[in-house]
């Protein structure tokens, strides 16, 4: 029973971080609406929902935030590049945080603006 709970909980937590990329499906804020709709629907059920979840919410703002300011750099040009290198780092550090979390490690992405505690 233990062990079924434990995949459940990882299920959901990899859910958390794979509903960041909700964006790349063309869905507006999808990157923060997803993860943050799991988060607030299984966060009591689950302690590792409550700690991944958060961890993905925190990540999609702080690359909104990011990417907002390299679209605005885009005026003098320098945020072109940095613009495609935010997408690609959301992309590859939530396959990142997936992976990690599906074998049952907690994962702390970089760079990310602690939000909600």
């Amino acid at each position: 029973m233990a062990e079924a709970a434990d995949k459940q909980a990882r299920t959901w937590g990899m859910l958390c971080h794979l509903a960041g990329l909700c964006l790349w499906l063309g869905v507006p804020f999808g990157n923060i609406v997803g993860p943050l709709l799991i988060w607030l629907l299984k966060r009591d059920e689950f302690p590792l929902v409550q700690e991944e979840g958060k961890e993905a919410v925190n990540f999609q703002i702080s690359i909104t935030l990011y990417a907002i300011g390299a679209g605005i750099l885009c005026f003098i040009l320098i945020g072109i590049p940095l613009l495609i290198a935010v997408g690609i780092a959301q992309l590859v550090l939530t396959i990142v945080a997936t992976v990690k979390v599906s074998n049952g490690e907690s994962y702390r992405y970089p760079l990310t603006l602690r939000l909600i505690n």
